[in-house]
């Protein structure tokens, strides 16, 4: 038992550092990538665009559930006009950013990690080495840009799908004023405080799920059960990283205020 869990530090350890040195490698290759622009915008289509709809609908319904929940807890103390509030500031600061990351890891790092992985599985990394083309520019670099780039803008995206549902929900069906919703939420909800925090910690989420996401689709094994174990991985590291930073994201903001 005690070897096993020495073990396991060591490969956790071990696959940390890999990581680092993975990220370091990406950092050094940007301006190749960013020379390019057009690699980038296709990787933001890729994971961004074709993640949309995903998004939009996850994020009305939270929104939904958020208002039906407010609404529940808020009339026992007859505040029930401050719906609007409690939803915006419940979306742009959580829950947007983390569950927004969580469908990303699930839905664009799975594809991204699966991608690489089938291009290091069918030696075409290999042949991109052969014509000295260096795979971290060509490949991994636009993906992982792209992915940092697309995630603040799909979050800002579920956050407002998510209020148009708890306005659907509040003001439509459950009759709350909406005069009374929206200057609640204008008064209470800060652009520099709320809102930004929220971007801040999708901006890191990016880098995290889409660091991860390449990392493991590059350094899978190269046969089917090994791309497919990679994409395993890369979707319950991404969750668990993105909960772990956004405890220490969100201790650190609060922090500053």
């Amino acid at each position: 038992m005690g070897l096993e869990v020495l073990y396991s530090l060591r490969g956790f350890f071990g696959t940390f550092g890999a990581g680092q040195l993975f990220l370091l490698r990406i950092i050094v290759n940007m301006p190749y990538a960013l020379a390019r622009p057009r690699l980038i915008i296709r990787q933001v289509y890729v994971t961004g665009v074709q993640s949309l709809v995903v998004i939009m609908l996850a994020g009305f319904f939270v929104g939904m559930v958020l208002a039906l929940q407010a609404h529940l807890t808020l009339s026992r103390f007859g505040a029930e006009d401050t719906i609007g509030m409690v939803a915006a500031l419940g979306l742009v600061r959580e829950l947007g950013p983390v569950v927004t990351a969580l469908l990303f890891a699930g839905r664009a790092g799975t594809a991204l990690s699966s991608e690489i992985g089938l291009m290091r599985a069918t030696d075409q990394l290999s042949g991109m080495e052969m014509m000295a083309v260096d795979p971290i520019k060509r490949v991994v670099v636009p993906r992982f840009l792209g992915g940092v780039i697309a995630m603040p803008i799909l979050a800002v995206i579920f956050s407002a799908m998510g209020i148009f549902g708890a306005w659907l929900e509040g003001v439509i069906i459950l009759g709350v004023d909406e005069g009374a919703f929206w200057s609640q939420m204008q008064a209470q909800v800060d652009l520099r405080d709320d809102v930004m925090s929220g971007v801040i910690k999708s901006f890191f989420f990016g880098i995290a799920a889409s660091l991860l996401a390449v990392f493991e689709g590059y350094n899978c094994v190269p046969t089917a059960e090994g791309v497919g174990r990679a994409t395993t991985r890369g979707v319950v590291h991404t969750s668990l990283t993105v909960l772990v930073l956004n405890f220490m994201l969100t201790a650190w903001l609060l922090g500053g205020n």
